[in-house]
């Protein structure tokens, strides 16, 4: 079993990061990928949770001889559950691979919650767990040190391009407050 763990600092508020996290896929820097399904959404009456259960549709970029000796498929599936609580301002989100998951198991758990220092920031925590399954047990070690190493890349590429949808989700906020302001002004002088 090997463990990643990585923190991160976002110059935009919680409620900012939260809203663009459902906006998230697709990007440029994560074309893997391709879908992303809501199975399941709903809002615990008692709590004000939202839950939210989606299936996130992936195109692996694994070798063909690796594949064809394990049997997968160049398509993958994650199941990805998350608690948003606006009272704690705290966003959860697990994910766990469904495809191949008796050959190898990847399990993440990332949140989000406001930066205790700087209130317009969100702290960003991301924990993963990486177990090769007793299939690959010769080669288990081996196999969970590059998959370790290509989820710590792929979780840097991940965080650009979210850094990317956050800034275009802020420059949309700008221009349709722009907007707004156009419209009230014109209105104004009738």
């Amino acid at each position: 079993m090997k463990f990643f763990q990585a923190s991160h600092k976002f110059d935009h508020s919680w409620s900012q990061v939260t809203a663009a996290n459902w906006m998230k896929y697709p990007n440029e820097q994560c074309p893997h990928v391709v879908a992303v399904d809501v199975l399941n959404r709903h809002i615990d009456p008692e709590t004000g949770v939202l839950h939210t259960e989606r299936l996130l549709t992936c195109n692996q970029n694994a070798p063909a001889l690796v594949l064809k000796f394990l049997g997968g498929s160049t398509v993958s599936y994650v199941r990805e559950t998350s608690e948003l609580d606006p009272r704690t301002k705290k966003l959860t989100m697990k994910t766990e691979n469904l495809s191949m998951c008796n050959v190898l198991r990847i399990n993440e758990t990332v949140t989000y919650t406001v930066h205790p220092q700087d209130a317009n920031s969100t702290l960003f925590h991301q924990e993963a767990q990486i177990v090769a399954g007793s299939a690959l047990s010769r080669f288990s070690s081996y196999v969970e040190d590059f998959c370790l190493t290509r989820f710590r890349d792929n979780a840097a590429v991940g965080r650009a391009g979210f850094e990317m949808v956050l800034d275009r989700f802020k420059a949309a906020r700008l221009e349709a407050a722009q907007q707004l302001e156009k419209i009230e002004k014109a209105t104004a002088s009738l």
